[in-house]
Order: structure tokens, then C-alpha cells, then sequence
């Protein structure tokens, strides 16, 4: 069954627009874009996040050996587009095991990535050390791209965050010790850009990260 728009930062239900409020509305973030419920993996589903999202829906791309795509989801509605994007791989880790990986683009103040990395948020700057050199580097669209790993999180994984093409760019990684795969200046592709390659990504079952 298909779940309910939930808060983007805090996971609670939100109120629809109605007759005194044009917005979604969470009873404690206010008015917020609505976290759509996860889709999950497939072509077709990608397809429909892709055609939706007014962010860019960045992945990995190639992706890294034996790592399949495992859900995708957007924060906004019919209204507004989708103002934020969550994408899932999942993996071998670099050190063994499983890996988990979320890519979040979300504008200012949307909170989806804070709500994913564990932090209060809405947004990484406070817990970015940008006066010292980036820790990793993605290639973001072609471009150079840096992140820094935020200061402050839960231990069981790995943030890093940044800007791209002018929006918050975040890297949540699990576990911690699977984030060295970010040190491998990763290539992201922006999906909406992708055209007849989206049918080549390979899919695998639904990331249970993004059911948290």
C-alpha cells in the first residue's frame, strides 16, 4: 500500500493544502514541501522522479562494481515540483559488507538531507569546516565538485555535503567505515540529463534507509 507525504525533516504526517493554507503543513516545521513516499526501484519509477524533480537526481554514474540503484524519492507535489531528491545504492562496502549509499539535492532549507544524516539541520553549513581543504571531491555534472565530511553525526555513518549547480548536495554513507568510498572522487550524473541511458541502470530491492 502506498504510504503518506510525510515532514521532509522530521518523518511526521503533514496536513494538505486547504481553505486558510496554500502548503502542506507540518505542526512543527511549518509549512514544508512533502516528502513523497519512496518508489521503488525501477526504471519506470526513476523515470517518474526524474520527470518531477526540479533539483537535480544525482547517482553515480557508472556505478562503483556490484552496486545497484535501490530506490529513489521527492519532497514536493504537483504544485511546486519536487524542491529536493533522494537517491539509493547499495553495495559491497570498500572494507566488506554491505554499503549504503544516499545522494540528497534539496534547496535551502528543505531539511531532507539533515533529516537523513541524522543532524538537526535544515542545512550542513554550521557543520561544514569549509576553512580547511575539502575532504573528498565528486565530479558533479563535469564539474569539480567539493565535500566536506560534517562534524557531529551519529557514528554509524558517513556525511559529507557541498554545493552543486547552486543547491545543497549531500552524501550520507553506511556504515562509517564505508565512506572511503567517497575518496575515490566519484562521477554523479544528474538523471534528468541522462536521456536513453536511465534504462541501463541496474536495480535492486528497495533500500530500507529509505523507509526510516
Amino acid at each position: 500500500m502506498r504510504g503518506e507525504p510525510t515532514c521532509p525533516r522530521c518523518g511526521d504526517r503533514v496536513r494538505p493544502p486547504g481553505l486558510f493554507s496554500d502548503s502542506w503543513q507540518c505542526s512543527a516545521h511549518g509549512p514544508v514541501p512533502p516528502l513523497q513516499p519512496a518508489l521503488p526501484p525501477s526504471i519506470d519509477a526513476l523515470s517518474v522522479c526524474v520527470s518531477r524533480a526540479v533539483v537535480p537526481v544525482w547517482m553515480t554514474w557508472p556505478l562503483p562494481l556490484g552496486w545497484l540503484h535501490t530506490g529513489v524519492a521527492c519532497a514536493g507535489d504537483e504544485r511546486t515540483g519536487g524542491r529536493a531528491a533522494i537517491m539509493a545504492c547499495s553495495g559491497p562496502a570498500p572494507l566488506g559488507g554491505p554499503g549504503e549509499l544516499l545522494l540528497i539535492s534539496e534547496e535551502p532549507v528543505v531539511g531532507l538531507g539533515a533529516r537523513f544524516a541524522g543532524i538537526d539541520g535544515p542545512d550542513p553549513a554550521p557543520l561544514m569546516e569549509v576553512d580547511r581543504s575539502p575532504h573528498a571531491k565528486v565530479h558533479a555534472a563535469g564539474r569539480p565538485t567539493p565535500l566536506w565530511r560534517l562534524r557531529d553525526t551519529p557514528g554509524d555513518r558517513a556525511v559529507f555535503a557541498g554545493e552543486a549547480l547552486g543547491l545543497w548536495l549531500w552524501a550520507v554513507v553506511w556504515p562509517e567505515e564505508a565512506g572511503l568510498m567517497m575518496y575515490d572522487e566519484l562521477v554523479l550524473t544528474d538523471l534528468r540529463e541522462a536521456g536513453a541511458e536511465i534504462d541501463l541502470i541496474p536495480c535492486g530491492a528497495l533500500s530500507p534507509k529509505l523507509l526510516g
